[in-house]
């Protein structure tokens, strides 16, 4: 079996011996791992001790706790952030606050994790982060040796499939059974976690045939005279339940008919993750701005919306392969992180630029200017 060696990092004993007894002798394991990770446990007092051990062993998970004496928590992860070394944080901490969360996170750690917490809480973060680390280290491989790594990769990921499909069945098994009664509305809550369940899988599997493809050179395109706003349209429509469930307001501004040489699934896959990401990092009621134009030189698309917003760093991150941005905005929100690179990889083809201009809390505005040919 493989193993991951978690250091922890708390002043009080009992804490530090309560995390040993939970995760003795508990495995992690995901249908496309190709074994199952142990867990060793190495436990200290103080972040003296902590930075000694990150510097001299190998480490894979730090649960830190920020309130310890000498230097603190945070102090502790900027340390293990200069390191170049594969360390994910967990911060643990009793004074739970937004801005502790908030600086955690801006600092590196992987999630935030208030006292005190159940074994099964502590059970989960542990598991969400060990699969995060083995995708985080199988990317870094594939991008060593090559594409029929990254080919095989993309493939087995499809296993992530797994969980939503147990979910969905789960539910539909509890309906057929009427275990809340005759009344439909009663099993309102059990239908939209479907709903959710089965559009997160239809757009993981959506991202990884549009990334295969375009890896694998097998992506041909079809370029011809294409009315774009047509398009845009079906997206929109596309789009529109998602809207409509948050109540966000799309706002167009295009002409009714606007012609490009392009290929139109290029076009669509662009309209689509777009838009959709603008739902979906948006905020309840909130609004879409969406335009398009052309002039002499190239067509502009333009889609700007109300939602969370992103700071500098991670605006730097965000067309990278398999990101997804992780603070406590985002945790409950599923996806690929693939939709972007995608985006990317397609505008480059076309000696395009896109670019995003945003600020935490502030909504996001992203560019997309394609050269005519």
């Amino acid at each position: 079996m493989a193993k991951l060696t978690i250091l922890i990092v708390d002043d009080e004993l009992g804490i530090r011996h309560g995390i040993k007894r939970v995760l003795k002798d508990f495995t992690v394991g995901y249908p496309f791992m190709d074994e199952d990770y142990t867990i060793e446990t190495i436990d200290v007092e103080s972040g003296e001790e902590a930075l000694e051990i990150v510097d001299n062993k190998t480490i894979d998970i730090v649960l830190l706790d920020n309130k310890l004496p000498g230097i603190e928590g945070v102090g502790v992860l900027e340390h293990i952030n200069k390191l170049d070394k594969d360390i994910a944080v967990i911060m643990i901490t009793s004074y739970a606050s937004v801005d502790l969360a908030v600086d955690a996170t801006n600092k590196g750690a992987y999630s935030f994790m208030p006292k005190p917490f159940t074994p099964q809480e502590l059970k989960s973060e542990v598991e969400s982060l060990a699969k995060h680390l083995y995708l985080k280290r199988m990317t870094a491989k594939m991008k060593k040796e090559g594409k029929e790594i990254r080919f095989k990769f993309l493939s087995v990921l499809s296993h992530e499939l797994k969980s939503p499909i147990n979910a969905v069945e789960g539910y539909l098994r509890l309906m057929n059974d009427k275990q809340l009664g005759e009344n439909i509305e009663d099993y309102g809550v059990m239908i939209n976690r479907s709903l959710e369940r089965l559009q997160a899988m239809r757009g993981l599997i959506m991202d990884m045939l549009d990334f295969t493809k375009i890896e694998e050179g097998k992506k041909t395109q079809e370029i011809k005279e294409t009315n774009i706003i047509e398009l845009a349209n079906i997206a929109l429509d596309s789009i529109e339940p998602s809207s409509i469930q948050k109540n966000i307001k799309i706002h167009t501004t295009f002409p009714n008919s606007l012609n490009i040489k392009i290929d139109s699934s290029d076009i669509e896959i662009i309209f689509n993750n777009l838009l959709s990401n603008a739902i979906k990092y948006n905020v309840e009621n909130g609004d879409v701005y969406f335009e398009i134009s052309k002039d002499e030189n190239s067509t502009q698309i333009i889609v700007k919306d109300t939602g969370i917003g992103l700071s500098e760093e991670e605006r730097n991150r965000l067309f990278g392969e398999f990101v997804r941005i992780k603070n406590e905005k985002t945790r409950h929100i599923s996806g690929s992180g693939l939709g972007l690179s995608i985006v990317k990889k397609i505008i480059d083809s076309y000696d395009g630029k896109i670019w995003i201009e945003s600020k935490p809390d502030k909504g996001s505005t992203f560019k997309v200017s394609l050269p005519i040919k």
